[in-house]
């Protein structure tokens, strides 16, 4: 068995000390581009790969970020995910992807398990933070974000888009577009995703002396969605228009009113979601919605955390960015607006 090759042969082969391969191998570190371009040739020849993991006892770094998420169904995750793994990525970070449901109990569980892979950061997508594991984390000096989700929490830091003006947008545009029995089907009661973009759609209607027609709770999830529709447009007196808490419950109300109960959309039905996914614009969907600056939000996201992991006292920040509403086919444009 050949013996393993090691930095100081890397080291010899290039020229160079032992300290410039390390700082060659190591994110971040100042080293010139001719010492670089020398050690990874010489690496490539000799077939050396840098040891992480050893080298994360010697820092106290493992370069890895801990990602917990909940609703990967939910196409606005996929793409969230890989904006964020890139980015990390570019700051010399990878990502070690953790999937949890709502439960409190379980998202605890898996963050236990998380934090014994000794990362240096967590970003918790659309999952909570119990007060023990705020306080675990907090003692192990370990900075957590929180990604499309707010918390009354001081000591957590979060990003997330600006949920009551982008519902309280929705509700104007429905208005507008002079439907008179307006809907809602809702998320999981427990997100502040949620809570914020209904308190903020219900105070758009009652600006205008509208209240909620009918409403109805999915818990985010796509066949929930469908039931609730069925119950809504039973009997005669049904909704002109449908807010869903987002494009993946919309998806599932235009599927169930097109499909199953012959209703036209939006001749019969407006429907509007929240995210603005891929799926969105397909003409299958045609879909008008509130689009979640993914890019920006995983910038943001990633900033705070290298701020944090850079300077343990830099206070939590919460950040609410806006979104834009993107009108398409799934919804009576009202005179005047454009799409």
């Amino acid at each position: 068995m050949p013996d393993k090759v090691t930095a100081l042969d890397v080291a010899e082969r290039a020229g160079v000390s032992r300290s410039a391969v390390s700082r060659v191998f190591t994110p971040g570190a100042s080293v010139s581009k001719r010492t670089a371009d020398k050690v990874r040739q010489a690496a490539d020849d000799l077939g050396y790969r840098p040891n992480v993991l050893a080298r994360s006892l010697i820092t106290g770094r493992s370069r890895i970020v801990g990602l917990l998420v909940a609703y990967l169904e939910n196409h606005f995750y996929p793409e969230a995910i890989e904006r964020l793994s890139r980015k990390l990525q570019e700051q010399g970070y990878h990502v070690l992807v953790f999937i949890s449901s709502n439960s409190a109990d379980d998202a605890d569980e898996v963050m236990r398990e998380l934090l014994d892979y000794q990362v240096d950061g967590i970003i918790a997508a659309s999952v909570g933070m119990s007060n023990d594991l705020t306080q675990r984390c907090e003692a192990a000096g370990i900075p957590i974000v929180l990604f499309n989700r707010a918390q009354d929490d001081d000591r957590l830091s979060s990003v997330t888009s600006d949920n009551y003006h982008g519902g309280r947008k929705l509700a104007e545009f429905l208005v507008a577009g002079g439907h008179q029995r307006i809907a809602h089907v809702a998320g999981w009661e427990g997100a502040s995703t949620q809570r914020d973009r209904e308190a903020g759609f219900v105070a758009g209607l009652e600006v205008a002396g509208r209240r909620l027609f009918a409403r109805g709770g999915s818990d985010f999830d796509f066949e929930t969605a469908k039931d609730v529709a069925r119950e809504m447009f039973v009997g005669p007196e049904r909704p002109d228009a449908v807010f869903c808490a987002n494009d993946h419950m919309a998806f599932a109300v235009m599927d169930v009113l097109r499909f199953e109960l012959g209703l036209s959309v939006p001749g019969d039905v407006s429907v509007v979601g929240y995210d603005d996914v891929t799926l969105a614009a397909w003409p299958s969907y045609d879909l008008t919605t509130v689009r979640q600056p993914a890019g920006q939000m995983a910038d943001a996201t990633v900033d705070i955390l290298m701020d944090r992991l850079a300077d343990p006292d830099t206070k939590p920040r919460r950040v609410a960015l806006d979104g834009p509403l993107i009108l398409r086919g799934s919804a009576r444009i009202p005179k005047g607006w454009t799409a």
